[in-house]
């Protein structure tokens, strides 16, 4: 290959390379994608799409303009990232439910509390809000920030939006980087601006004083915060675990009934949560965890949250109120993790941190802001001053601009006093023009002057504008020059925001006792559980049982007698055990249908099949013995399969090998291995050396060539055991005794 003579191979080591690829990778995600700005507590994609609804005028006193529109243009300028990106983080900002203030006035179906979607972008529409416009993108044309170029750096876009409230703390923000993640609780308005203006009144302020303003989190949903107590710590550290619980109110029925009306739920509920919470209440009447509720219903509307569950009369409240709570998510926990990028690297802040750089980012906007409006005075004020003084010598001003020739010739007159190239009609004229020393911006103002400027009236007026234009300069270099004076102005504006957009707190926050409550104890009994060839799987109890014996074991695959406290353990060909909760089955009738044994465990009839079904505190102080298709046997310890989980792996398997059996076996009896061509082996089960659970065993049988073990076979010493093998009999202690690992006898 002709390489050349320039290009140059750089070698490097692989890892290195792939390493500090990574980095790159996460980092661009980190900040460029999924985590706010401490400034102005937005991710990249809000603030593009934010800004490009600026750039294109859609503002809250101007008609709605479709969200296809708003989402194809930010894409195309500022956000090269896919459109369905730009239309969640469209729908979330509209979303008054996830909002503590809502970023853009939604029109159309914007999605709901209960988690429906939003509709296609092609159908919504969208403005700013007044809050966005005043709030967040306000003196964009006073050089408040830095501009950057887009991606493909035909554009500029903001660096950060020029926020006045904290953002970050109002709105909160959620959001999942590389190795890390954000989780930031909304807060009110009105307590947020309050904290800050007392971190501006006092910077050595704590956070616990702060927490005099701010008392908490203040949720869209409402909600009841359970452990005040934690909040600071919380705050100080920016991590930390915040308790929400539902509100619940018992509303009084006819008949003596009561039923329970729940009118907020907790913020983590949002969404599929409302759904999961109507089936965790339904499964708790089926389990029979209670038998006070009657009925359930979500009467939820656009007025808000209304689930109401009906109970019957002489139900115990308080006790059905910590049930909900304890049993399903009315009482659920935020994790708190306050991590945003501050300085261009991602930090956990605490509250008062989060203040500091809010605070000192407000004085980074008001110097530039005051800054140019003081430029701009000073420049309108050497106008002013430059029209006044025309206005004194007019009549010198039209006398050059008379005998002139040309334009360039006046500006020198009135900039430089140059006479050489205008004719006057005075000499006195000359003289006095030779004197004249009026600036660029002065000279520019007086040759733009329109004629009406010289009535008196307006000569009044533009003194009067000099004047005002005067005082502005004053109190712009008092703001600039002063650090109260600064800080009163942005406190006048918080105070004004403060005012229009804030709103009553909606959770309440508090240290609530410990939801207990007593669960009713089941009555430990023995029961039967029985499992057609079907699936169907149920419990009976053993006078049942015995009533029905011989239909009972006709017509049933699996039959174990257990308690009904216990577990019972599942088998699988595929070499894992599932337990299944003895009070998940059904316990009733013998003649009721039963439940599918797939929809109480992790067990899936379609990939799996049952070898063996038991009864895990039977099998607590028995070996197992297991066998494999491919001839593998071992026997296992029952304590191993004593474990928490619903499910784990019993057995391990060679490749292509499937389990055959699972059964109880002690020492003394004899293990007949049977294969599927019809050689029977038989040997002493104490042959079979015992092995853990993740073992994979040792060979029991010699197979021929498409050959597999089908069947195993336990008897006592000295007891007739017969078995069938396609039409003929086979007696199991007649057949004779050798060794494991053997090929075995055919039958003839």
């Amino acid at each position: 290959m002709k390489m050349n003579s320039e290009s140059q191979i750089i070698r490097t080591e692989y890892s290195e390379l792939m390493k500090k690829s990574y980095i790159d990778y996460a980092m661009s995600v980190i900040i460029a994608r999924a985590l706010p700005d401490v400034r102005d507590g937005l991710k990249p994609v809000q603030r593009r799409t934010l800004y490009d609804m600026y750039e294109l005028g859609i503002r809250y006193d101007k008609p709605y303009r479709k969200c296809a529109r708003i989402v194809g243009d930010t894409m195309g300028k500022y956000h090269p990232h896919g459109d369905s990106s730009i239309y969640d983080a469209l729908a979330v900002m509209a979303q008054d439910f996830k909002k503590g203030q809502i970023l853009v006035d939604g029109h159309g179906n914007f999605g709901s509390i209960e988690g429906d979607g939003a509709a296609a972008m092609r159908y919504t529409e969208a403005r700013l809000t007044k809050f966005t416009q005043e709030v967040c993108l306000s003196d964009l044309d006073k050089n408040v920030i830095d501009f950057g170029p887009n991606f493909d750096e035909t554009e500029k876009e903001p660096v950060v939006l020029p926020m006045r409230v904290p953002n970050l703390l109002v709105n909160g923000a959620e959001g999942i980087a590389v190795g890390m993640a954000t989780s930031i609780p909304t807060h009110n308005l009105c307590e947020v601006i309050d904290g800050v203006k007392a971190y501006m009144k006092n910077d050595g302020v704590t956070t616990r004083q702060l927490m005099k303003y701010i008392k908490g989190p203040d949720f869209p949903t409402g909600g009841i915060v359970v452990n005040k107590d934690d909040l600071l710590n919380i705050y100080e550290t920016g991590q930390g675990k915040i308790k929400l619980r539902g509100k619940v109110e018992v509303e009084d029925l006819k008949g003596g009934k009561k039923q329970l009306v729940i009118t907020e739920i907790p913020y983590t509920m949002i969404g599929a949560g409302i759904g999961k919470f109507l089936n965790d209440v339904c499964n708790l009447v089926e389990t029979k965890k209670t038998t006070d509720i009657v009925d359930i219903s979500n009467q939820s509307s656009k007025e808000g949250i209304r689930i109401v569950i009906e109970l019957k009369r002489g139900a115990d409240v308080e006790n059905l109120k910590n049930m909900l709570y304890k049993k399903t998510r009315l009482e659920d926990t935020f994790g708190v993790n306050m991590l945003a990028v501050a300085n261009g690297r991602p930090e956990t802040l605490g509250l008062k941190q989060i203040i500091e750089h809010h605070v000192d980012f407000q004085f980074e906007l008001a110097t530039r802001k005051y800054t140019t409006l003081l430029e701009r005075e000073r420049e309108k004020s050497e106008v002013q001053e430059g029209l006044i003084k025309a206005c004194d010598v007019i009549d010198l001003i039209i006398e050059i601009l008379r005998g002139s020739k040309s334009v360039k010739d006046a500006r020198a007159c009135l900039v430089e006093g140059k006479t050489e190239n205008i004719r006057f009609k005075f000499s006195i004229s000359k003289k006095m023009a030779a004197m004249l020393r009026f600036t660029e911006r002065q000279a520019t103002a007086i040759l733009e002057m329109r004629l009406y400027r010289l009535i008196g009236l307006e000569i009044e007026a533009l003194q009067k504008e000099h004047e005002q234009t005067l005082n502005n300069i004053a109190r712009y270099e008092d703001i600039l020059n002063n650090y109260d004076s600064m800080a009163e102005v942005i406190m006048e504006e918080l105070d004004s925001y403060k005012k229009e957009f804030g709103r009553k707190r909606r959770t309440v926050v508090e240290n609530a006792e410990e939801a207990v409550f007593e669960e009713k104890k089941v009555e430990e009994q023995e029961v039967v559980f029985l499992m057609d060839r079907f699936g169907y799987a149920k419990t009976v109890d053993m006078a049942v049982y015995e009533r029905n014996k011989e239909a009972a074991d006709s017509e049933n695959k699996y039959i174990v007698h257990c308690m009904n406290t216990g577990k019972l353990c599942i088998f699988t060909d595929t070499g894992k055990m599932h337990q299944v909760k003895v009070l998940d089955l059904p316990y009733g009738k013998f003649r009721e249908k039963g439940t599918p044994i797939d929809n109480v465990s992790n067990y899936t009839s379609s990939e799996e099949e049952i070898v063996m079904i038991c009864d895990a505190e039977q099998m607590r102080f028995a070996k197992l013995l297991f066998a494999t298709a491919q001839g593998m046997i071992k026997r296992v310890d029952g304590k191993e399969f004593q474990v928490a989980k619903r499910t784990i792996v019993a057995t391990k398997l060679q490749e292509d090998d499937r389990l055959v059996s699972v059964k109880v076996v002690n020492e003394t009896q004899n293990l007949v291995l049977q294969t599927r061509n019809g050689y029977f082996l038989r040997f002493p089960a104490a042959d079979v050396p015992e092995k853990k659970k993740a073992a994979v065993g040792v060979r029991g049988i010699r197979l021929q060539k498409k050959d597999e073990l089908e069947h195993t076979y336990l008897f006592e010493e000295g007891t007739e055991t017969k078995v069938t093998y396609g039409e003929k009999t086979v007696t199991l202690n007649r057949l004779k005794a050798a060794k494991r690992d053997g090929v075995g006898n055919k039958t003839r």
